[in-house]
């Protein structure tokens, strides 16, 4: 996925300005910046939500606008921030959706299908409440279906906003494990995060945002330094192991 002097916003109001990135297949890329940085604007962006006021994404080569609705639902999965299914549809049901994108119109359900979504709700040890309402599900083993029904799709790419918030720290780790996982198949993974601890854990490379531009990008270490992170996120950190612990305001 390739973003060219890429700007959008909404309504008229520039949020994310002359954006030049690439993001690669078997990478995890983390998107970190303060709130209003732009992270989301730019997965919408790629997503078609909203279209660039300036600048061309291509989808492995492809212009964004070439894509067909269908065929830009099987190049790109997305994992949303919010994690609430109030509804009672089956877990398995709502991963079956996965499949949509693959299918005919009215279409049953295939054998490749069937096996795909059994396979992403193993992969997120989903299948033992994989017959349960989704209503009835914690937060933890809801965020585990979502990700199994963006698994479900075989997407090259994977989009993922903020999929770590309202989960205790025990599944946080679980999901980066299985998006990390993700793209050691071959996937490119693109996530936001406010967490830099995970970031800077699980992410093979960093893209800092500030203000709709990108302030650094590269590895966690070499970006996410002190100076980086006093002037964009007013904090001073420890390290442990390679991993920023945030630790005081700068």
């Amino acid at each position: 996925m390739l973003f060219q002097e890429v700007s959008a916003g909404y309504r008229g109001r520039p949020v994310v300005h002359n954006i030049d990135l690439s993001f690669a297949a078997g990478t995890v890329t983390g998107l970190v910046g303060p709130n209003g940085a732009g992270k989301t604007t730019l997965l919408r962006v790629a997503l078609r939500l909203i279209a660039p006021a300036a600048g061309k994404v291509q989808l492995l080569g492809k212009p964004l606008p070439d894509w067909s609705p269908q065929g830009l639902a099987c190049a790109l999965a997305y994992l949303p921030q919010e994690s609430e299914a109030p509804w009672p549809v089956e877990a398995r049901k709502l991963v079956a959706l996965g499949r949509l994108p693959h299918r005919s119109p009215f279409a049953a359900l295939s054998e490749a299908d069937h096996r795909a979504i059994i396979d992403a709700l193993a992969r997120c040890d989903g299948l033992e409440f994989s017959r349960r309402a989704m209503n009835e599900l914690s937060a933890g083993e809801r965020a585990r279906v979502l990700l199994a029904r963006a698994l479900a799709v075989q997407a090259p790419i994977l989009l993922a906003d903020e999929p770590a918030a309202h989960l205790d720290p025990a599944h946080q780790l679980r999901l980066m494990e299985l998006l990390r996982a993700e793209a050691r198949r071959g996937a490119a993974v693109v996530v936001t995060l406010h967490d830099l601890s995970l970031a800077s854990r699980f992410c093979d490379r960093i893209v800092v945002m500030e203000e709709g531009r990108v302030r650094a990008a590269g590895a966690a270490a070499s970006v996410l330094n002190d100076e980086v992170l006093q002037s964009t996120f007013a904090i001073r950190a420890r390290r442990l192991d390679g991993s920023i612990v945030p630790w005081e305001r700068g």
